[in-house]
Parts: structure tokens; C-alpha cells; sequence
């Protein structure tokens, strides 16, 4: 089975932006183990300025997407870590209250052409 590939944006807070990066530069070890644990690969975040947007994008090479959402969801570090970094961020998804809990938190986009090359 091909990787599925994930892309997401979220509204950064631009006066908590430079904070946002400084705690991304010291990503907790233990929200990054949850992540591989839950098979996520080549996962980067980017900054448009212009319109505060987070643009995060990764590669899921599990099996099941859903059990593996809701062990990332249920890891206590990455509660907390969730908790610090939402604030930072306003989201996009119609009746969201936070990260880990329906309907989402960052806003899923769809991809419409991909390129893999040789």
C-alpha cells in the first residue's frame, strides 16, 4: 500500500508565531515517538505570512489510519504539548474546540495533482 499523504493548514496567531517556532526547534522527544509510533514520515510544517497560515505536510505508512489517530490522541506528552500549541493557533474547521477531538483541529486539504518523477 502507497503512503498516504497528508496535507493540513491552521491560522497562526502572528504575535505567537515566533514562539511557535522556538518550540517546534525543541519538538518534545516524546510527542515525536507518539508520531513514529503512529507511522507518520516526512512530516513539515511551513509559514505563509501573508495570511498567518500553518501548512504542515506528511506521509501516513500505517494500516490504520483511525487506530493509529487516536493512540496520537490519547498520548498524555502530546495532550500537553496539543494544549501549548493550540493556543498559538486558530483553526479553520467549522465548530472545532481543540486538537485530538472531532471534528479536527487543522483542516484537512485535498490534494489535486501530484508529480512523483523517476
Amino acid at each position: 500500500m502507497a503512503p498516504k499523504r497528508v496535507c493540513q493548514i491552521i491560522r497562526v496567531k502572528p504575535e505567537r508565531f515566533e514562539e511557535y517556532c522556538k518550540v517546534h526547534a525543541e519538538a518534545w522527544p516524546g510527542v515525536l515517538a507518539a508520531l513514529e509510533r503512529a507511522h507518520f514520515a516526512d512530516y513539515s510544517i511551513h509559514h505563509d505570512p501573508i495570511h498567518s497560515l500553518l501548512i504542515a505536510t506528511f506521509k501516513y505508512t500505517g494500516h490504520d489510519w483511525d487506530a493509529d489517530m487516536e493512540a496520537v490522541a490519547q498520548d498524555e506528552e502530546t495532550q500537553r504539548w496539543w494544549k501549548m500549541t493550540d493556543s498559538m493557533q486558530e483553526s479553520l474547521v467549522e465548530g472545532a474546540t481543540g486538537s485530538g477531538v472531532k471534528p479536527g483541529w487543522w483542516l484537512d486539504l485535498r490534494e489535486v495533482f501530484r508529480f512523483e518523477g523517476k
